[in-house]
């Protein structure tokens, strides 16, 4: 089952040893004398998925957020396709062609998949008015190559299934030029069918090149949806594998016990 549904790529990204699109370095951040984050590097290729994994407060959360912009790291470095990245706000993070998804998929229930997907970013006509048309002309398209089999477009996204908002939001993300992609439990309250899509979805994402870390505390999304696997714990970084490389009681073990795949549980 787990290779069924593992979303597929082209090749392993790492074997040419190409330049990461993330590489974050030593990162550390403090809330109130707690080390939420404590000197954790992780990095990311281009068309591969990156899973963080570990209990709620281990600190995979915060790190991302600092990727994202949302926290300024107290000490690291992130380097973008192998340049050093000034990330102090989501702007910040949106000019180096970052974008989050989050769990709530932030989507306007009212509102159907194209005035979804340029919420905040209109179209408009040379006359200024919004065009509804030029909208779902451009949304259409860019659903066309990630759902071939979404048709909803006149309907408000209340009404779709959670997958098919999955696909509005990867595809708000896509439209406006994301190489780096963050989401946080896309499979969460899904159904096999419904993660099955989301799968096919990071498989198209990864075909087109683009870098994805997957928040997740859950194994079996990892091992079917991800290359490698960083697990923390307590603020610290566990270690980082590769996927088919392990087992599920392997990532168990490293988010229980805090020890990699043979050490010793001592």
């Amino acid at each position: 089952m787990t290779q069924s549904l593992r979303a597929s790529g082209a090749g392993d990204p790492r074997a040419s040893g190409a330049t990461p699109l993330v590489d974050m370095r030593d990162i550390c951040i403090s809330f109130g004398g707690v080390h939420a984050v404590d000197h954790v590097s992780v990095d990311l290729h281009p068309g591969e998925v990156v899973g963080l994994l570990g209990h709620n407060g281990a600190g995979k959360s915060t790190l991302i957020k600092i990727l994202s912009g949302a926290y300024g790291a107290d000490s690291g470095e992130i380097f973008i396709n192998g340049e050093r990245a000034e990330i102090n706000n989501p702007r910040d993070a949106r000019a180096y062609n970052i974008e989050t998804i989050y769990q709530t998929l932030a989507l306007a229930d009212n509102l159907d998949a194209a005035s979804n997907l340029f919420l905040g970013r209109e179209l408009v006509t040379p006359l200024g008015l919004v065009d509804d048309a030029a909208m779902e002309a451009e949304t259409r398209r860019i659903m066309a190559r990630l759902n071939p089999n979404f048709h909803k477009f006149s309907d408000p996204v209340s009404a779709l299934s959670g997958g098919q908002r999955q696909a509005v939001a990867i595809a708000r993300a896509v439209y406006f030029d994301a190489r780096i992609l963050i989401m946080d439990e896309p499979t969460a309250a899904l159904g096999p069918h419904e993660t099955r899509m989301v799968a096919e979805l990071i498989g198209q994402l990864k075909a087109d090149g683009i870098g994805i870390f997957l928040i997740s505390h859950d194994i079996h999304d990892v091992m079917q949806l991800c290359d490698r696997a960083s697990v923390m714990k307590n603020g610290k970084l566990v270690g980082t594998v590769d996927v088919a490389d392990v087992t599920d009681d392997d990532l168990l073990s490293m988010i229980i016990l805090g020890k990699q795949p043979g050490s010793d549980a001592g």
